[in-house]
């Protein structure tokens, strides 16, 4: 089992701006090649543990399928973060682009820093976690560009008259009862486009604030994540996984149609139908791991406030028992049920029939396993890839598609949740 001494541990005090040393934290990881900062931004609910988790450099890392990560994950018991793709399902399947990622990956860092009210915690295997503190203090804060000389060419993979054309033919499919609910995605992406993931993602925050942010770094590729939706915790023995299924659209510059538009999406039955629809198939999934009778949803149809939206989610829960392992969990309920729909084998089959590019880590899961094998993972959307050999980054988008579902409001809500994207990179 894991022990304490095999890391050093030290607590500081953090004075003065938390915004400005967690820029500073950031900086620090990105002299490795691989890092992994999850910010949840200032929120804070009943369920979260870590205001802010970063884990730098590499002891031991994984590379590979999914059916070989169990052994690494047993043989480890200490911090591991990383990522499960979404197309790990598709493994041997052929690639209709890949983004570099892979379908899974975790490492062992050698630091890890955790903020938590005003106090940073630093978990080190080699350094002293006083040099570690001297050093992050010790980063230089950049200040962002006021503008950027280059022009970018932001293409859809999917225009507007084909995606309405491949919606009505997934409701079609809906129709004949092949599937209830669908998740599609198009994909925005840029060429020959030089970014500073850090700038971006520090930006991108700024704008769209939100709970499972994420910078993820493995060497060239970068994923840059403002993701509000949580896939999987597990703590002890709770496990809660909270599909976000309902988006509506605010208004900052009138308080009368911004609350207007919470009502709205409160009471809309097309997003109740998509959420309740995520929320079955979450309770399936978990019931094939958790405890006989114990998954329940204490919470349906919540309504949740950011910046850009309001999102209407919901919170399943259950009880697992000691010795179950991770692997057993991600077979079951991995890819989520909101990024897929019902039945998720065969919506997953139409999602690969009819979406242009292979999705990769988007719709996947970031996050970390903690020494104790407690772990917590993001849904990976409202996100930017990006390869800094190639100067390409993308960010897909989508919604869930029912019989309710207008292709040209679907089409206008891929435009809303990219909006954020587009407004600090145009």
């Amino acid at each position: 089992m894991y022990k304490k001494k095999q890391r050093k541990i030290e607590s500081f005090h953090i004075t003065g701006d938390e915004k400005i040393f967690k820029e500073k934290m950031l900086n620090w990881c990105n002299r490795f090649s691989i890092f992994s900062f999850l910010d949840s931004c200032g929120y804070t609910d009943k369920y979260g543990r870590y205001e802010c988790l970063a884990a730098a450099g590499t002891e031991k890392k994984f590379t590979g399928s999914h059916s070989e990560f169990h052994r690494f994950y047993e043989e480890n018991n200490d911090w591991l973060f990383g990522h499960f793709s979404y197309d790990l399902q598709f493994e041997n399947g052929q690639d209709k682009i890949h983004d570099g990622f892979g379908s899974t990956f975790f490492f062992q860092p050698r630091v890890v820093l955790i903020v938590q009210k005003n106090l940073l915690i630093i978990e080190s295997v080699s350094r002293q976690p006083g040099e570690v503190f001297q050093a992050i203090l010790q980063q230089e804060i950049i200040p962002a560009k006021t503008g950027n000389n280059q022009k970018i060419n932001i293409r859809a993979d999917i225009e507007k008259d084909e995606y309405i054309t491949i919606i009505q033919q997934l409701k079609k499919h809906i129709l004949r009862g092949d599937c209830y609910e669908i998740n599609f995605c198009i994909q925005f992406f840029a060429a020959n486009y030089a970014i500073d993931p850090l700038e971006l993602f520090n930006k991108l925050i700024a704008v769209s604030p939100n709970p499972f942010s994420c910078l993820y770094k493995n060497e060239h590729n970068f994923l840059i994540c403002a993701s509000p939706e949580r896939f999987l915790q597990k703590a002890g023995r709770q496990i809660i996984s909270q599909p976000i299924k309902g988006t509506a659209g605010r208004d900052l510059q009138n308080e009368a149609n911004d609350n207007l538009q919470k009502k709205l999406l409160r009471e809309s039955r097309k997003e109740q139908t998509e959420n309740v629809m995520a929320v079955d198939l979450v309770r399936n999934d978990l019931s094939r791991f958790c405890d006989e009778g114990s998954v329940h949803v204490p919470e349906l149809f919540g309504i949740y406030t950011f910046p850009q939206v309001y999102q209407m989610i919901s919170t399943v829960q259950g009880k697992v028992s000691c010795n179950i392992n991770l692997s057993t969990i991600i077979d079951a309920a991995f890819p989520m049920a909101s990024m897929t729909g019902a039945p998720k084998k065969k919506v997953m089959e139409l999602i690969r029939q009819y979406e242009k590019t292979k999705r990769g880590i988007f719709s996947g899961a970031v996050g970390y396993i903690s020494p104790d094998k407690n772990f917590d993972f993001n849904v990976v959307i409202r996100s930017i890839v990006y390869n800094n050999t190639t100067n390409r980054l993308s960010f897909p988008v989508g919604g869930g598609i029912t019989w309710l579902s207008e292709p040209e409001k679907e089409y206008e809500e891929c435009l809303l949740k990219a909006s954020a994207i587009r407004k600090i990179l145009e």
